[in-house]
């Protein structure tokens, strides 16, 4: 795979506040790379100063081996061949839909321009539209002729500021698949901002963790998710719920049993998380797949966990399970939010039986 963008030791500081930090990434040709992160976390900063429009404190952005910044100069917003689609568009509002998309290609002759545009129109499924204005339109159709406009001057790299925000939920899935095949014909690598992780799964090839500036981890999406590097990822991509367990290098205590890790306890408890011959408090990463649930509870089937939230869903109801109330138990293993799914109809407060299946167990340390 070729590699198109390479970031190395980018830092932003912006009115005394270090809004990027040392961050290292690279893309290849053709991929897609979702930007997950929290509110204020950098996201739409590294997307800026990808195109051109912030100037990093430090660092270097080359893209097909041109350097567009480093530490010495900086290669103007309208020279990097980077294309950016913004939240809200941007599109002009006094022209058509062929004026939108001719608007970034004026430089090519009027048979090149008529036949990219013609291209595009079709492409996207505009061309009935293509005499309209941009208040005529949906959103959706609004989307398809910021992607035009972008697409047009060919560019090396396009970046999306959380393009499907604005798209009836209806709508979001079917637009993202087709906005990606598009993406995909074209071999065009593309960046996108996103706060929602079920976008980065149907959209994108890659993903992209951040939080407080730095990059917490860079991977396929489904290798994030089975494999998060941290309990920071986990949490924030929502992957399970958390179970405190008492770990040692033999087995996990949890107020659900007892765990037994041993066989793979070099892979999965750490040295540095659990040092030989001791005992600390972890937090298993638990999904709700990986939980059994018993309503009948008798003296094969004990009582430990209680409901405590009821929802309806597709997947069938929808638990939160606390941990009982007793004196006697380690208060540092008690649960209030474990997720669960079932066909079973129970109510709030009812005790139920709940095990864990065998699974790849994931331990963190919820400070990590």
């Amino acid at each position: 795979m070729t590699v198109l963008l390479t970031i190395e030791q980018l830092s932003i500081e912006l009115q005394e506040k270090v809004v990027l930090s040392a961050l290292d990434l690279s893309l290849n040709k053709g991929d897609i790379l979702g930007l997950v992160g929290a509110s204020g976390c950098g996201k739409t900063t590294l997307l800026n100063a990808i195109a051109g429009f912030t100037k990093p404190s430090h660092g270097k952005i080359v893209i097909n081996e041109l350097v567009l910044s480093d530490n010495k100069a900086s290669v103007a917003a309208e020279k990097r061949q980077v294309g950016m689609i913004f939240q809200d568009y941007a599109l002009f509002p006094h022209l058509t839909v062929k004026e939108n998309i001719a608007f970034g290609i004026s430089k090519l002759s009027k048979e090149a321009q008529t036949h990219q545009i013609n291209n595009l129109l079709s492409i996207l499924k505009l061309t009935a539209h293509s005499d309209s204005y941009i208040h005529q339109l949906s959103g959706g159709q609004q989307q398809r002729v910021a992607i035009a406009r972008a697409l047009a001057p060919q560019p090396k790299l396009l970046l999306l500021d959380e393009p499907f925000s604005n798209i009836d939920a209806r709508l979001r899935n079917e637009l993202m698949v087709e906005i990606r095949h598009l993406l995909k014909q074209f071999d065009t690598t593309a960046i996108f901002v996103t706060h929602n992780k079920d976008e980065v799964f149907t959209f994108a090839d890659k993903m992209a963790v951040m939080a407080e500036g730095k990059l917490l981890q860079f991977d396929a999406p489904n290798v994030i998710c089975q494999q998060p590097n941290s309990y920071q990822v986990a949490d924030f991509l929502q992957l399970g719920s958390w179970l405190p367990c008492r770990v040692s290098s033999t087995g996990a205590q949890s107020l659900l049993g007892q765990l037994e890790v041993a066989s793979l306890a070099s892979e999965l408890v750490p040295s540095e998380l659990v040092p030989s011959g001791q005992s600390k408090l972890l937090h298993l990463l638990v999904k709700p797949q990986q939980l059994n649930l018993t309503a009948k509870i008798d003296d094969e089937n004990i009582a430990n966990a209680q409901v405590e939230y009821i929802s309806v869903t597709e997947q069938g109801f929808h638990y939160y399970l606390r941990s009982l109330t007793d004196a006697a138990i380690d208060q540092s293993l008690a649960f209030n939010k474990l997720s669960l799914y079932s066909d079973v109809a129970l109510a709030i407060n009812q005790q139920v039986s709940v095990q864990i299946t065998p699974h790849k167990f994931l331990f963190f340390n919820n400070n990590s």
